[in-house]
């Protein structure tokens, strides 16, 4: 006996309610998607007021929500943490970062004049130059420019790395130290250089022209790359067209972001003018650069080990210069 099929059938009843039922269930409005929000961390507030007085960081297809940081270390450490999306640091902090295992990658930056990156002395100080650094107590941060222009100086003048006293210092505790005394030389970068030399009348003895490619990089953490990849490389793309305005526009940025961050503004326009900043891809010739350095930074001992930092650098977001509109 051939078994029968327990199948409903295809009703003209039953078709119509499955109708109803669909048309029903295509009536309930979807739930909206989420907002995106990246979350930056920001230095002296540079870019922040950057994409504010350029006005590329009008319209905006998601939120930034800011945060402030003294330096890129604590940067580094939010990123690593999750607690940031996006922040930017100099390349020698970003592999320094990357080394004990953080979850980041530069997918882009600008290049500054390496004469922004300098050490100071206090104006009655006897050090006249990289030469009288030889027994001397030198501050800067730990695994980033800091350090690593302490020891290039150092090497350049002839002097062992052992020779000299390295003193770890974030920037506000090093220029408290350098005024008061407590140590002969401190290794920094702009605004700080600015901020020593006109406001606490400190000396430059020595610069990283020829030391240091001055690359400060946009970082993204890998979780921000994988999920919100549009905002991010729409950020990026703001903040490459802002920074070209700027060169422009000087006067225009030093004022917004003095009125930001509370910092003066000739020193904020001294700094400016010095660094020249302006965006770049990342691309073999960068790639190089900040291998040349990466190898310096081991054999100086401030990196344990040897890094393949193509391995860090993210060319994926790399596209041809921008233009200001």
């Amino acid at each position: 006996m051939p078994l029968r099929s327990q199948a409903p059938r295809l009703t003209r009843r039953r078709a119509a309610a499955g109708l109803a039922a669909a048309l029903a269930l295509s009536a309930v409005p979807s739930r909206a998607a989420e907002p995106v929000v990246l979350r930056v961390g920001d230095q002296k507030g540079g870019n922040r007021s950057l994409l504010e007085i350029s006005g590329y960081g009008a319209d905006l297809p998601y939120t930034i929500a800011w945060s402030e940081f003294p330096a890129a270390a604590p940067i580094l450490e939010a990123l690593n943490a999750g607690a940031l999306d996006v922040g930017y640091t100099g390349d020698l902090s970003l592999l320094t970062a990357y080394a004990a295992g953080a979850p980041i990658k530069a997918i882009g930056g600008t290049r500054s004049d390496p004469r922004s990156q300098a050490i100071l002395v206090r104006q009655d100080s006897p050090i006249r130059s990289a030469a009288d650094l030889k027994g001397k107590r030198l501050a800067g941060t730990r695994g980033g420019w800091g350090q690593f222009l302490i020891d290039a100086t150092l090497e350049t003048a002839g002097i062992k790395l052992e020779d000299a006293t390295f003193a770890a210092l974030n920037p506000v505790d090093a220029k408290v130290a350098l005024v008061s005394g407590s140590v002969d030389a401190w290794a920094v970068w702009e605004p700080y250089v600015s901020f020593a030399t006109l406001k606490d009348k400190a000396r430059v003895i020595a610069d990283g022209e020829g030391l240091t490619p001055t690359i400060t990089v946009i970082v993204a953490s890998d979780s921000a790359i994988a999920t919100k990849r549009a905002a991010v490389q729409d950020l990026l793309e703001r903040l490459n067209k802002a920074r070209l305005w700027s060169l422009d526009h000087l006067d225009s940025y030093a004022r917004s972001t003095a009125a930001l961050t509370r910092m003066p503004e000739d020193v904020l326009r001294a700094a400016y003018d010095a660094q020249q900043s302006s965006p770049i891809g990342i691309d073999d010739g960068v790639v190089a650069e900040i291998q040349a350095a990466s190898d310096r930074a081991t054999r100086y001992g401030i990196l344990g080990k040897r890094l393949d930092v193509s391995r860090v650098l993210d060319r994926s977001f790399t596209a041809p210069a921008p233009n200001a509109n």
